[in-house]
Formats: structure tokens, sequence, C-alpha cells
């Protein structure tokens, strides 16, 4: 099945070419019933509704370091800190953004925007303390994330050797177009993965690239506990700009489309603008994060 939201907060599944709408406030709300939800008989043409993002979870656990290749790329670059396999952090839930959002490029904070294409999995039902033998019941669905990053800001906050404030800026949270349920995904470990900018490939990968199998990280979260319909991102595969021999060739700018593409899950598409497309006021001052 592929779940999605859409119009004004709708829930619906989609059948082909065609939304057939579910009688529930939310997909969180549809997990937490256990996908048991009536249709309400209305059916809507796609190409006729506006996709939203298709869940705001709880709780959004991010993983950093987890692709073998990406992660000997980050030791090549002169990180103020140690990137390990396994760090995890939270994402701020107010700034996830749906597809076809713009992703507001904040130029009086950095200069150093860049994309990381990742798996997001999607949980089913609450739970905690338990193994990877139990984690795949906890495995609802996958979407599609790009894990926006400030890297500049992120630079500076890694010397105390966490970083959260860098990908958690308003618009940093891309995910969609929709969730594809675990029933639909036959092993969730090989999956092709592509980021494109303008039509160039950025990042290309594969799941089966992992440091730490999907049902590992389910697990290694779980002491943290679960509510049904939160999310776990896997990390990043190679190509992010920050690792090129000039990111400032690479790094995002206003008028860029990014699409953020997963095998047998979708294409999320999110085109960058200017801070003066969002806002009214000057671009929001990045004093307060200087070097000094």
């Amino acid at each position: 099945m592929r779940l999605v939201t859409f119009d004004d907060g709708r829930v619906g599944r989609i059948d082909g070419e065609t939304v057939i709408e579910l009688e529930v406030a939310s997909t969180r709300e549809f997990f937490e019933r256990g996908g048991s939800v009536p249709e309400t008989g209305e059916r809507l043409a796609l190409e006729s509704v506006t996709l939203r993002a298709p869940i705001v979870p709880k709780k959004f656990f991010h993983t950093a370091g987890n692709f073998a290749v990406h992660h000997e790329e980050l030791q090549k670059v002169n990180w103020s800190h140690p990137v390990h396999k396994g760090i995890v952090f939270f994402q701020n839930v107010d700034a996830i953004i749906g597809p076809e959002d713009a992703i507001v490029y904040p130029e009086g904070l950095t200069k150093e925007l860049d994309y990381e294409l990742e798996l997001a999995v999607i949980i089913g039902k609450s739970g905690k303390w338990f193994g990877p033998e139990e984690a795949v019941d906890y495995i609802a669905g996958y979407t599609v994330f790009n894990d926006v990053t400030a890297r500049d800001i992120q630079r500076r906050e890694m010397r105390s050797g966490v970083f959260s404030f860098s990908k958690g800026i308003d618009t940093f949270c891309p995910i969609g177009p929709w969730i594809v349920t675990a029933d639909e995904v036959p092993d969730a470990q090989k999956l092709a993965m592509e980021l494109r900018v303008n039509g160039e490939v950025r990042q290309s990968g594969n799941t089966d690239q992992m440091v730490l199998s999907i049902p590992h990280l389910v697990a290694f979260h779980s002491p943290q506990g679960y509510s049904a319909g939160d999310i776990i991102t896997t990390g990043t595969i190679s190509g992010v700009a920050a690792v090129q021999p000039n990111p400032f060739d690479f790094y995002l700018r206003p008028g860029d489309v990014v699409e953020a593409e997963i095998a047998g899950i979708g294409t999320l598409r999110n085109r960058v603008v200017p801070w003066s497309a969002a806002h009214d006021t000057p671009p929001y001052s990045g004093s307060l994060y200087s070097e000094d």
C-alpha cells in the first residue's frame, strides 16, 4: 500500500492513479489503529490532489555514519570531531515538509547547504526494550528522506561532539512522497538510492551498504521507547557536497531542484528557494552562530 496525506490533511491510499480516501484523521492514527480503518467512499484522481508530508511523527530518530563508503569519505574531511557509525540524535518535527514543498535557503545562517538521501523507516506500533529479531514486527513501512544540512553550522556543533541545529532548521526535513507499507517491500536491504540536483546525479548507492542493518537500528533505538508512527532514518550514502574537492561547486543554491529517489519507495522532489520567497523580513541574522 502507498499511504498518503493530501490537500488539507486528508489520508488515503493510492490505487493506480486514484487516491482512495480513508476515514482517519492522520497517518499516525492509521498506525495507532493497526491500519484497521474504513474507506470514506471518496475517490480522487492522483493528479488532482496535493500531496503533503506523509506523516508527522511523535519522535524522529536520526542515524549518522551508517553507510561504509560515506563514513570513509567523512574521515577524509577535516571535521572537528570524529564521525562514528551509529551516531543518533532527534530531528525537529516542525521542520518537516512534503513533496514539492520549498526548502528555504536561510542565507543569513549558512553558505554551505548540503543534501543527504536517506531511507526513513516508519514504526507501526508502540514498544521498547527489544532486539533485532523482534524488530521486524515493529516496521510498518518506508519513505524517502532528504537530510538537508548546514555544514558550516554542523562543523561548529561537532566541536562538542553533537549536532542537531544544523539539520533541524525550518524546512530542512523533506519526507515523502508517500509511505510504502512493509509488505510491499520484499527486501529493504537491497534498494537502489540516487539523489539528483537539477538532473545531475550527486549521490548513488544501495541500502545493502549499511553497516548496521535496519532491524539492528530499530532495536538500537528501542530503549528510548516507540510510539506508532515514529520515524528512524538509516544514514546517508556517498556523494554529499561536503566531501567533494570543491564543495562550493556542489552546495545547494536557490533555484536548485533536488530529486531524492529510492527504488520501490518513490521520488521526493523539492526546490530550493531564497529567504525572500518565504519571508517578508530580511534574512535572519547568523551573527549568533559565528565562529567567535
